[in-house]
């Protein structure tokens, strides 16, 4: 007879950002409050359901913090630090957040849109002078995404190569060892650390502002401080480049799509909130903690349990969108979850939007024959990624 641990699905199913995975579909139909087991060997229950999604995520008796406690279970690898799962809330006590938020908000002072014009074409124009095929997830996801949390950040861009494969490692589901896991955020940490501590008279960007902010009454040691900077730098990166990456193919998916963008910018941000919307991103959910016990959907939930949401399929739920299936970038309403809902919304979602919008006007039009060099079907994709990423986007243009 098969045990309990046998039977249970294991999550995530899938690591590809091409599709929904057919597993979290059957389950939105069928059992829209499921128990898994999770990557760490443990027991959760995954959420796939929008308007569930929108209860766990706005309801007080599902927390997030209580996950950063010793013995709490997790998803995946264990919680190195209690500031790296209530970031916000350590700023907010000590007088950061609002700094943090104005760096990230509507307008973004640091990544003027010309600047982040410019350093897109010179990715593109990168990858077109080596010839192609080229990679459009290098010299376009990576590239984007990297500029720009760098000089959010006020971090050295040539420091890229040595941060990106430890940003990399950090959002890998599947590691040899924990010890690997935290010698690795260690490096990262102690590069945020010696950064912080070696400010120059001039702040570079929005690392050392709140540094000097933090000066003025010492809420956070230099530990906690550079263990936040070091989330803000993986989280910002990875997910900026998770999303430009499958968004674009997706994009190369829509050839009329990118005509009428070529011709119509105005429909620019439309378009990217149906990218945000129907990109699968999310190899992992998005984690609370139950505090109390009650119903959740046709279940019953105890303290201590675990609930997952996954974004990607409640963005697909056909009770909030109709044809989800179809990519529409004329969408309205688009309610989609995709920067979660409530009391934690990203804070990085601004950022997200205006500057996806800037980079994929200068696509559209600096390599407006652009066009996938193999079906997306071989498109290959990183395996075992709490961010979901195409290992290449190969074009020809």
């Amino acid at each position: 007879m098969a045990t309990p641990e046998q039977v249970l699905p294991h999550y995530p199913f899938s690591d590809r950002g091409d599709r929904l995975a057919p597993e979290l579909s059957d389950l939105q139909r069928r059992c829209p409050v499921a128990k898994v087991r999770t990557n760490a060997g443990g027991e959760a229950w995954l959420v796939t359901g929008y308007d569930l999604a929108r209860h766990v995520l706005r309801e007080r008796r599902f927390g997030r913090q209580v996950l950063a406690e010793e013995g709490s279970p997790v998803q995946d690898a264990p919680i190195l630090a209690p500031e790296l799962m209530g970031a916000m809330d350590y700023l907010h006590r000590a007088g950061l957040r609002d700094e943090v938020l104005k760096a990230l908000g509507r307008h973004q002072p640091d990544l003027p849109s010309g600047w982040v014009a410019h350093v897109t074409r010179a990715g593109l124009d990168a990858m077109t002078g080596n010839g192609d095929p080229g990679d459009l997830h290098r010299y376009f996801a990576e590239w984007v995404a990297s500029h720009c949390m760098h000089r959010l950040l006020g971090l050295p861009i040539k420091d890229h190569h040595w941060l990106a494969p430890r940003a990399d490692l950090d959002l890998t589901m599947k590691t040899p060892t924990n010890e690997e896991l935290a010698r690795n955020w260690d490096e990262l940490r102690d590069y945020m650390l010696a950064h912080i501590r070696t400010r120059l008279d001039r702040p570079r960007g929005l690392l050392d502002r709140i540094a000097v902010l933090n000066d003025r009454h010492r809420v956070l040691d230099d530990v906690e401080l550079a263990n936040i900077a070091a989330l803000l730098y993986v989280s910002g990166y990875e997910d900026f480049a998770s999303f430009l990456g499958v968004a674009v193919v997706k994009l190369l998916e829509q050839p009329t799509v990118m005509d009428t963008l070529r011709h119509r910018p105005d429909m620019t941000a439309h378009c990217v909130e149906e990218l945000l919307r129907c990109s699968v991103v999310l190899g992992n959910a998005i984690q609370r903690y139950v505090t109390e016990d009650g119903p959740l959907g046709d279940v019953f939930v105890r303290q201590g349990d675990l609930i997952m949401v996954s974004l990607d399929a409640v963005n697909f739920d056909p009770a909030a969108f109709a044809e989800p299936e179809v990519f529409d970038p004329a969408r309205s309403p688009n309610p989609h979850l995709r920067f979660g809902y409530g009391r934690h919304h990203c804070p990085g979602g601004h950022l997200v939007r205006r500057q996806s919008a800037v980079a994929i006007q200068v696509l559209v039009h600096h390599l407006p024959r652009l066009r996938l060099a193999v079906p997306v079907a071989d498109i290959a994709w990183a395996p075992n990624r709490m961010a979901i990423i195409p290992e290449r986007v190969p074009v020809y243009w």
